[in-house]
């Protein structure tokens, strides 16, 4: 399905403890390439909406209630489809490395725990104890036998008829995953040259500088810059900066 992968070069992903923040303004903008007055005007994000907003002062500070303070946002859960592809994807498209695995034959399922090389804990000398220190890795589950079975076996909770009775598209809860790159457009040339499907490329729709792709079950990872979001000219796919349809719910 992917290419290439052997040769793939690492990424560098950040990744850290889960803190709550307010995301910054957002401003595009390139050294090679402006946008028409027209859209330039569109194009900056305030950091509170005027309508539908909380307070959240209250979250983004301050001691951890008592109790709280050596907990760990340590993993999220995805049932997989084939191991092999969803870890040749995950360790050799996106740069994770393998923290540690565990095998249930009684249970008919495996689970293999990936995280960003460099953020893994080195607490104990056993690797599952090294995972459960580990902030923000990806628990891939096998079910047995899900591998022999025909087409998308899970839904992945955007617009997904997966799995339906009716084959009504499902308006989930989940999202996607993210990871934060150097640069979004050189990354997702690299996505692109190894055969990786794109559901957004950095300058399709209105947000521009973004991208999302899939991985071999469908489920999305969002591709964000480390620093500011700028625009470039034409992205991977081949899609100018000017122009795009706007925000789309993913969900629907």
């Amino acid at each position: 399905m992917f290419n290439k992968f052997a040769s793939a070069s690492l990424l560098t992903l950040g990744l850290s403890r889960v803190s709550a923040f307010a995301p910054p303004a957002v401003s595009y903008r390139s050294a090679r390439s402006v946008l028409p007055a027209s859209q330039r005007a569109n194009i900056v994000v305030n950091n509170m909406s005027t309508e539908g907003s909380i307070d959240v002062s209250s979250y983004m500070g301050g001691a951890a209630p008592e109790g709280t303070e050596d907990y760990i946002m340590q993993q999220t859960m995805i049932r997989v489809k084939d191991p092999k592809e969803s870890l040749d994807f995950y360790c050799n498209v996106l740069g994770f490395k393998l923290v540690h695995f565990s095998e249930f034959p009684q249970w008919s399922f495996n689970v293999y725990f990936v995280a960003p090389p460099g953020h893994t804990s080195t607490r104990g000398d056993k690797t599952w104890e090294r995972c459960m220190t580990t902030p923000g890795c990806l628990e891939l589950t096998w079910n047995y036998g899900s591998e022999k079975e025909e087409g998308k076996v899970y839904n992945t909770g955007n617009a997904d008829s997966t799995g339906t009775s009716d084959g009504d598209k499902v308006r989930g809860g989940f999202g996607h995953i993210g990871i934060t790159v150097p640069n979004v457009y050189k990354a997702c040339e690299r996505f692109h040259s190894l055969g990786v499907e794109f559901h957004k490329s950095p300058n399709a729709g209105g947000m521009k500088g973004l991208a999302f792709i899939k991985d071999p079950d469908g489920y999305l990872v969002e591709v964000l810059p480390q620093g500011e979001m700028v625009a470039e000219p034409v992205d991977c796919l081949g899609v100018a900066a000017e122009g795009g349809e706007g925000y789309k719910d993913n969900s629907k």
